[in-house]
């Protein structure tokens, strides 16, 4: 176990979480599967009630916070860092703060200036998992089994970061990630507006086709692929996309222009251009998995 200066009222492991949505709600039930005591806030009360029922050791306030060495952001970007900023005062010496968001620049930095001067350490994460739903009713104990976890270490000493970052995969061990990526909060941004946020765009625009009413019995595996994330929770989407503006909007021009290829080939009749436009993509593609 790595060195680690703990405030007296700190018990080893104990976790809070701020949130209970789908990320929040899988953390929690993460925990309590392995015989972890959690703490958690929510905004909406019915949510933590159910949750204290077979799920929560207690409530996370002003007498459980600062005995927790771990507490959880798993709120949107704007409603976590609201939390940590009236919360800070409470945060113990030795405790560990670690964000659930899908943008870093606008969490991390706010939460680091917060942070300065405490005795506490924030680290911005992002763990890479989830579905189409939303809300506790869909939280699962297994949401992070073999998921990848995107880190965004904070400055620090070499030796503290490192001893930060074990203590950080310590604790998180119930939740079972397959990896831990280290990355700069932009490197982490300009990456996920493709991996993620151009793929919730795309497929919000792909339904709104007049067609899309008329797929049953006509559709496969194509359709329910490319739409599976056209479900999605409007008001978090919309401030993290705002949150990624421009990245994301870099990513959305190169993909219409990718489209506008396509649809002059068609428009022209060219089957020269269109097989070679289709040959590139499926060139591209198996280069990337390595096939």
């Amino acid at each position: 176990m790595a060195a680690r200066t703990l405030a007296p009222e700190v018990v080893p492991g104990r976790v809070g979480i701020v949130g209970l949505g789908l990320m929040g709600g899988s953390f929690a039930k993460a925990f309590a599967a392995a015989g972890a005591k959690a703490f958690a806030w929510n905004r909406t009360r019915a949510t933590l009630e159910l949750a204290l029922i077979d799920t929560l050791a207690g409530e996370l306030d002003e007498t459980t916070i600062p005995t927790c060495e771990l507490v959880i952001l798993a709120g949107y970007p704007a409603s976590a860092v609201a939390w940590l900023e009236e919360h800070a005062p409470l945060l113990s010496a030795g405790a560990i703060v670690i964000d659930a968001v899908g943008v870093k620049r606008a969490v991390c930095e706010r939460c680091e200036a917060i942070s300065a001067g405490r005795p506490f350490t924030f680290v911005g994460c992002h763990p890479m998992a989830g579905t189409q739903y939303s809300g506790y009713a869909h939280a699962r104990a297994t949401m992070f089994r073999g998921a990848p976890m995107v880190v965004v270490p904070p400055q620090m000493d070499e030796f503290e970061r490192a001893d930060v970052l074990e203590r950080l995969k310590e604790l998180l061990e119930p939740c079972g990630f397959g990896s831990f990526t280290l990355a700069t909060a932009a490197e982490h941004d300009r990456i996920i507006a493709f991996t993620s946020q151009l793929a919730h765009v795309v497929s919000n625009a792909y339904v709104k086709s007049p067609t899309a009413r008329e797929h049953h019995g006509f559709s496969a595996g194509s359709y329910r692929d490319l739409t599976r994330v056209a479900r999605l929770n409007a008001p978090m989407w919309t401030e993290l996309f705002l949150d990624n503006a421009d990245y994301l909007s870099e990513e959305l021009g190169g993909i219409i222009e990718a489209l506008s290829a396509y649809k002059r080939a068609l428009d022209a009749r060219d089957a020269e251009g269109l097989e070679a436009l289709l040959a590139e993509g499926d060139r591209i593609k198996r280069e990337i998995e390595g096939r």
